[in-house]
């Protein structure tokens, strides 16, 4: 008597978890993932750079004032003959330390604000609503030069010359790039807090803190993510601003900005001088971009790749 053969049961389909899933559809956008790449070979030039290339940042080179890109000095000189490659890298780990603690305090304190006022109802919701309203209103470019003006000096002399310049210039960027990232925390927590998910977790006995930290919050974070990526570009390029107009940080230590700015009068007579600095602001702004371009896609559920 013959048996039937049992049926070969498949094996389950493997799970993949959200983040791998988004990681996987970033990829598929290739401007995003090879910006990703060249993104982080910059950062790494710029961390381990100075280890490799032991020229100093102020060493001079009479006999190479001005000069040209050459074998000595891959970048050229400035105009005391210092070398722009060591002072190129320098400055990016100053730029780039501004644009991610600047982005890291907006991302912060507009989640903070955002996350209270769309939790909450009422006068709350609508007093912290009229503080981002003032502060998008501001004229942002005099209070920054205001308030630089103002606490220059006193925060040189409690933190030193290069860390309290380096706060004031932090503080004051980050102070004011808070405001999105709360008004569009504050829209997604008014989409989620009516989902099925926390009704359910608020019938189960969850508090009010417990549903925002372990239910809406993690779940509005994509959005957040991508305003993240165009915070650290932004603040790059207010950081070089400062430092192009002179308010940044002093002389002595060379950011991207703060070299552009030292090269604004020589650029008919040595080109490579701003040309190195500003490429660097321009590489480093555009790929962030791209990169929150991609993330945007792959956080996005609706969008297909």
């Amino acid at each position: 008597m013959s048996t039937a053969s049992a049926p070969v049961l498949s094996k389950p389909s493997q799970s993949i978890s959200p983040w791998a899933e988004a990681w996987r559809r970033f990829k598929r956008h290739r401007l995003a993932f090879w910006s990703l790449w060249l993104l982080m070979a910059l950062v790494l030039a710029v961390l381990l750079g100075p280890v490799f290339y032991k020229v100093g940042i102020n060493d001079i080179d009479f006999q190479a004032r001005l000069a040209g890109p050459s074998w000595k000095h891959p970048l050229g000189t400035d105009d005391l003959g210092r070398d722009i490659l060591a002072r190129v890298l320098y400055g990016g780990r100053i730029s780039l330390a501004v644009g991610i603690s600047a982005m890291l305090m907006a991302i912060a304190v507009g989640v903070t604000i955002g996350a209270i006022a769309g939790i909450s109802r009422g006068w709350v919701d609508a007093a912290l609503m009229w503080v981002t309203d003032l502060f998008l209103s501001l004229p942002q470019l005099p209070l920054l030069l205001l308030l630089i003006f103002l606490f220059r000096e006193p925060l040189k002399q409690m933190f030193g010359l290069e860390l309290g310049i380096f706060i004031l210039i932090v503080a004051v960027i980050g102070g004011f790039r808070w405001m999105p990232v709360a008004r569009l925390v504050r829209a997604q927590f008014f989409s989620l807090r009516e989902k099925e998910f926390v009704e359910a977790a608020r019938a189960l006995g969850a508090s009010t803190p417990r549903t925002v930290v372990r239910h809406i919050l993690p779940n509005s974070l994509g959005p957040v993510i991508v305003a993240a990526t165009i915070d650290v570009a932004a603040a790059i390029i207010a950081e070089s601003t400062l430092s192009f107009l002179g308010l940044g940080f002093p002389p002595d230590i060379p950011t991207w900005g703060r070299i552009l700015f030292d090269a604004r009068d020589y650029m008919d007579l040595a080109m490579h001088w701003a040309l190195f600095p500003g490429l660097a602001i321009f590489i480093t702004v555009l790929t962030i971009n791209f990169i929150g371009d991609g993330l945007r896609d792959a956080l996005d559920p609706r969008r297909v790749l």
